[in-house]
């Protein structure tokens, strides 16, 4: 049985990075499409209507995947808010469903951001950007990439105007999708990264 999943995100460099990271996790097995917000909130805000929608004509074969970031936010509240959402609708999650399966709902948190997962591979980050120094990964702050402190994505800018890139501002989208399409998804340092790809897996 063939496999679609409609994703939910936030903003363009979530769909530019998904773009690239799916294919490479699942491989040609699922169709996909990328549903871009005006930033968090509006994604917040339109879910739970979104959902009910969804919930209305969505085939067995269907799947819905939120993925959002932390933003320094309370996780569990934020996951809460999403699993909320998905019940009034309807529709069952992977939390509650657990191991019963007809998964219709995967909601997925960046943590604390997006760029984390571009920190979590280093080489992937180095292969688009070569100037980035080779220890970037065994340096203390970086070293568990869902722990930089002060927002990931403004560490991700620093990082690559000190080594000479980008210095006059980070164009997110292109950013996302050159380091993006150079990731090896199995070897992500980062944890919230490999809670998305365990998810995606577990729906193929």
């Amino acid at each position: 049985m063939a496999i679609h999943i409609e994703f939910l995100v936030e903003e363009p460099s979530a769909e530019a990075a998904l773009m690239e990271i799916v294919p490479s996790i699942v491989g040609n097995t699922i169709t996909f499409q990328v549903h871009v917000h005006q930033g968090k909130q509006d994604l917040l805000r339109s879910l739970p209507g979104r959902l009910r929608g969804y919930a209305r004509w969505l085939p067995v074969e269907c799947c819905i995947v939120v993925l959002i970031d932390e933003d320094r936010q309370d996780c569990r509240a934020l996951k809460r808010r999403l699993e909320a959402a998905a019940q009034q609708a309807g529709l069952v999650s992977k939390t509650a469903a657990g191991r019963a399966g007809g998964v219709q709902v995967v909601n997925r948190i960046a943590v604390e951001e997006l760029e984390a997962w571009f920190f979590g591979d280093v080489d992937a980050l180095r292969a688009a950007y070569p100037r980035v120094p080779v220890s970037l990964g065994d340096r203390a702050r970086y070293r568990d990439p869902d722990a930089i402190n002060g927002g990931t994505w403004e560490a991700l800018e620093r990082v690559l105007r000190q080594a000479g890139h980008h210095r006059s501002g980070l164009p997110k989208i292109s950013v996302a999708r050159e380091i993006s399409r150079r990731m090896v998804p199995a070897h992500n340092r980062s944890r919230s990264f490999q809670v998305f790809r365990e998810g995606l897996l577990a729906e193929v």
